[in-house]
């Protein structure tokens, strides 16, 4: 899912900025805190009520970081990520990690 011409830095880059504007939560577990016991071992996101929490943990790959971003904003925020221009290539690899290689970006509510 490597998009030509985009790293995965940058692309993480571009996603952390569209998810702060999108109103998820972000949390990037600090290096002590992923050390401890019981501290995640991946990137992850969920839902409380209204507010879609997203984990990030310094030990996962950037491209695993991505795409657990990709997929809680395609799944959780789809409806902002559609009001908004991004570039074509963020636009693709969202839709190939939402599952919809082709056509608009899919998500929950």
């Amino acid at each position: 899912m490597t998009e030509p011409g985009m790293r995965d830095e940058d692309r993480l880059a571009l996603l952390l900025e569209l998810a702060k504007r999108a109103g998820l939560e972000l949390r990037i577990l600090s290096a002590h805190a992923a050390a401890e016991e019981g501290a995640p071992r991946q990137s992850s996101a969920g839902r409380l009520g209204e507010r879609v929490w997203v984990l990030l943990v310094p030990d996962d790959p950037t491209s695993h970081q991505a795409a657990t971003l990709a997929q809680a904003l395609g799944r959780h925020r789809a409806a902002f990520l559609e009001s908004c221009f991004l570039p074509p290539a963020l636009r693709t690899y969202i839709d190939e990690v939402m599952g919809a290689p082709r056509g608009p970006i899919r998500g929950g509510p």
